[in-house]
């Protein structure tokens, strides 16, 4: 592990709370078949059942491909070999960060839910992912996402 634990929350001037002390990251894994890998979040965690991608709290010094990488293998068993990152985009607010890590899938693996955050996990085709009760936050930035993901194949 890269330095101190990130886990805690951060709150922000309007009183909302961020997790990750360093901020956060999240993976948005593309498989051969164009299909994104999501997350169906427990109901206890924040935005609870809900969907979005794989993620969480970066740890000190770490970088936020590391972060989101380790917190994809945490979360749903993604393994770090079958990757190829593509880009990255990030959310600053000044006080705290999310970055959204796009990758390619190189080979199809199946996810595996490997801690309590998860209830399900599934490739979902490009196409039906809106048709889900998206994460807010995920919701806001999927039509900019998906757009340059098309513009850069």
């Amino acid at each position: 592990m890269s330095g101190a634990s990130g886990d805690g929350w951060v709150a922000g001037p309007d009183g909302q709370r961020y997790w990750g002390r360093y901020g956060a990251a999240g993976l948005l894994a593309i498989s051969p078949d164009r299909e994104i890998l999501l997350q169906h979040r427990a109901e206890w965690s924040h935005f609870g059942g809900t969907w979005g991608i794989p993620g969480g709290a970066r740890h000190e010094d770490e970088s936020a491909i590391e972060a989101a990488v380790r917190e994809a293998e945490e979360e749903a068993g993604v393994p770090a070999d079958a990757l190829a990152v593509r880009f990255s985009t990030v959310l600053d607010l000044g006080y705290w960060s999310y970055t959204t890590v796009v990758a390619d899938a190189t080979r199809r693996f199946e996810p595996v839910i490997a801690d309590a955050e998860s209830i399900e996990l599934r490739w979902i085709p490009f196409e039906e992912v809106g048709d889900l009760a998206l994460h807010p936050r995920f919701a806001e930035s999927l039509p900019g996402l998906l757009e340059r993901i098309r513009t850069a194949s």
